[in-house]
């Protein structure tokens, strides 16, 4: 074996008869490259170059290995890795969780050294959030893989002036068993040295706590059997061909088993209830879990539900979330430090909301700047780990971080610049959600041309997932305008929401939203605003939530004060409440009978054609729940030949709507008097109608009726198509129980 790499190539370069030139061509090794390898200059190239001249050589074996020899053996030879330098910190004995994330990073460890780049992978999330936990219970627990050694280096990303990667290198460079008088004083060839060191070792190097990716770049291998963990705040996606590995709070589970395990199986076992409890005010965040556990540990008498209980007022959380040097505080405060002038006052008043998420117009209206400049601070916050954005236009607060940010700005804001923002996201929250509704209600739709705002509602659609996205943000901003008596605003409101809460009937909400307005009309005093508004109350009552005598009780309230001023369409309209069904009252029966004809009767008396038609079919729904079922398919057949009439008049939406509904109702009083082929011409003839119409609870019983009536003719594959789709239906509805009820009937056919 030639002593020298340099004199060995030369050799069989000449051997070979070729040029450095010609050498170059076929290996696509530079020519200065070999020269300086020839010289001497180069002594031990990486196994790829080697390889490459090789092959352009056309050497044996018995050459190529020889080769390969004496450019390993001018490669530098560090001794090993150096006891205690960059040594892995304590890890935590009591670890839970993140079964995922350590799945991902044993894959990812052994794919190291099969590719051509080197593996690495950076975990990213909030502060507290456990990503120096879960880097270093990760390089424990795949120590197997990593014969030449595991080391870890804090990069102090939060310092005012983190170190530079070079001495970082140099670091790395003692721990790999580099002497101090071979590192090279220049930052890229420390560089170099620490690639052409961990091409040839299996080591697992933990950077922990990375500023940026300019700290990180040049402590990335280029290639090698290892592997490299960053952890960041950040999300350091400028990183070319590494795995991100973003983290989130625990799940409940975990939360509670992080919790137990730093208390004890006994003590939480006296209190599970206080336990999940406990977790929930920590936002099952890792690091207030473990500071909760920590000062439960260190005070024997404390029950968990006492800390809960501390725990409660939001006021006084976050200061009680701090035991020793450890304090959720103290992390949040490091990340806050790196925000730049907007996106700080974007992170203090964005906590003024009440919803935990928010989208960019949002932002830009308490920042009084625009959507661009708006969208520029909420993604400084994502990088720093104050905010996350699951998907895109939307940001998330976690509950402790929304915490932090409410006490910063108390004390860096005086109250009129806090109440200022407020009364601008309230003021334009209302503003949108008013012009949202509206596109619902007939006479308005579209907003008027000369309506601005950072939002677009240029269609239903973007109306209705406007109001749905930010609807605990516009519903806080109703109740504070209750709250500041301002009547006409919180009626305004509801008035505008009256046709759209149809389309959303399981929100939750809809029964406070009328009571607040019912209330300010009272005090306004105005009766038939009153009666209005307590007729929808009494439709949230019965319709969304189930509680019929209350809806019945409020109706008849609405039917007094529309009787007081002679309001004949408000008395039609409560009665038409008041004789909602009632299935789980059967004594009710009687009168919803008489309560459904009469609002008929009093609607059509008030030339609502629109409201006419609805009050009908109920009263048609309630003469069958009777068993007056001929009465009931008579007053059927009427009404869609009145509404088939072109000289009805009302407003063609709402007419071509109500009859597809009565169509529908139609063929299902055929179904009961089991008159299947005449009820499958009204349910087909509906359900073409409806088509046309947003509203799937409608179109999905008609659809369940078809589905009955096909069945029932033996059109087996219809019926289990017009089935299916019933399902579909009830189960975007949110009507999880109807759906239920149709895939059982589907299953029965399936076994017929």
């Amino acid at each position: 074996m030639s002593s020298s790499f340099g004199l060995l190539l030369r050799s069989l370069r000449q051997v070979a008869q070729l040029t450095i030139e010609e050498l170059s061509h076929a290996s696509g090794v530079s020519v200065r490259a070999i020269g300086n390898m020839e010289r001497g200059v180069s002594r031990g190239p990486q196994r790829r170059t080697v390889e490459a001249l090789a092959e352009a050589l056309r050497l044996d074996d018995a050459q190529r290995v020889e080769l390969v020899e004496a450019a390993r053996a001018g490669r530098p030879r560090p001794s090993g890795p150096v006891a205690g330098a960059c040594e892995l910190p304590r890890g935590a004995g009591d670890f839970t969780g993140r079964a995922r994330e350590l799945e991902l990073l044993r894959h990812l460890a052994e794919q190291a050294g099969t590719g051509e780049a080197a593996v690495a992978a950076t975990i990213s999330g909030t502060a507290g959030i456990g990503k120096t936990a879960l880097a270093v219970h990760a390089a424990r627990h795949l120590a197997e893989l990593f014969s030449d050694g595991r080391f870890y280096v804090d990069l102090r990303g939060m310092d005012s002036a983190p170190p530079a990667p070079g001495s970082v290198l140099s670091r790395l460079l003692k721990a790999l068993g580099v002497a101090e008088q071979r590192i090279p004083g220049d930052a890229e060839e420390r560089a170099g040295l620490y690639r052409a060191l961990l091409n040839d070792r299996r080591c697992l190097i933990v950077l922990d706590n990375a500023a940026d990716e300019g700290q990180v770049r040049p402590l990335l291998p280029a290639s090698g059997p290892g592997m490299t963990i960053i952890t960041s705040r950040r999300s350091l996606g400028g990183l070319e061909g590494v795995r991100q590995v973003p983290l989130t709070e625990l799940s409940d589970e975990e939360a509670a088993r992080l919790l137990e395990s730093i208390v004890g199986k006994q003590r939480v076992a006296a209190d599970p209830d206080s336990t999940a409890e406990l977790a929930r005010l920590c936002g099952n965040l890792p690091l207030a879990v473990r500071i909760a556990g920590n000062r439960l540990q260190s005070r024997p008498g404390w029950t968990i539900g006492q800390l809960a209980g501390r725990l409660e007022d939001e006021g006084r959380r976050l200061e009680a979330l701090a035991v020793g040097d450890l304090a959720v505080t103290a992390a949040f405060t490091l990340s806050y430090q790196q925000v730049s002038g907007l996106a700080r006052i974007a992170f203090r008043r964005l906590a003024l909301a009440a919803g935990s998420d928010f989208g960019i117009p949002l932002a830009a209206i308490v920042l009084q700047a625009d959507l661009f400049e708006a969208e520029d601070a909420l993604e400084e916050l994502v990088e720093l780990g104050l905010l996350t954005s699951p998907y895109a236009g939307r940001y998330v607060f976690h509950d402790l971080v929304r915490l932090y940010a409410l006490a910063q700005l108390e004390q860096e804001e005086p109250v009129e610049a806090r109440e200022a923002a407020r009364r601008r996201m309230e003021t334009w929250l209302l503003e949108v959600a008013v012009v949202a509704g509206r596109w619902f209600e007939p006479g308005y739709g579209a907003p008027p041309p000369e309506w601005r705002s950072l939002v677009t509602l240029d269609s239903r659609k973007a109306a209705s997932e406007w109001l749905q996205a930010e609807g605990v943000a516009w519903l806080e901003a109703l109740r504070s305008a209750a709250r500041q008596h301002e009547h006409a605003v919180v009626v305004e409101v509801a008035e505008s929401m009256h046709w759209f809460s149809d389309h959303w009937r399981r929100w939750g909400h809809w029964r406070e939203v009328f009571e607040l307005s019912s209330d300010a009309a009272r005090a306004m005093g105005d009766r038939l605003l009153e009666a209005v508004h307590l007729n929808y109350l009494s439709w949230s009552l019965c319709v969304c939530e189930g509680r019929m005598e209350e809806g019945e009780k409020t109706a008849l309230r609405a039917f007094e004060l529309a009787g007081e001023i002679g309001d004949l369409r408000q008395q039609g309209w409560a009665l038409f409440y008041a004789g909602w069904p009632d299935y789980s009252n059967p004594a009710k029966l009687e009168r919803d009978v008489d309560y459904t004809r009469r609002a008929a009767d009093l609607l059509l008396q008030a030339g609502d054609l629109e409201g006419y038609p609805h009050a009908m079919m109920n009263h048609n729904l309630t003469l069958r729940r009777a068993s007056r079922t001929e009465e009931a398919l008579r007053r059927s057949l009427a009404l869609v030949a009145t509404l088939r009439d072109p000289s009805y008049g009302g407003s063609p939406a709402i007419t071509s709507y109500a009859l597809g509904a009565a169509l529908g109702h139609l063929g299902l009083t055929y179904i009961a008097l089991e008159r299947w082929v005449e009820a499958i011409d009204a349910c087909q003839q509906s359900v073409s109608v409806l088509r046309s119409h947003a509203i799937p609870e409608a179109l999905a019983h008609t659809m369940r009726g078809l589905g009955l009536a096909l069945r029932e003719v033996g059109r087996v594959e219809e019926a289990r198509q017009a089935l299916a789709e019933a399902a579909r239906l009830f189960e975007e509805d949110g009507d999880g129980a109807q759906a239920a009820d149709v895939v059982k009937k589907l299953e029965e056919i399936g076994e017929n």
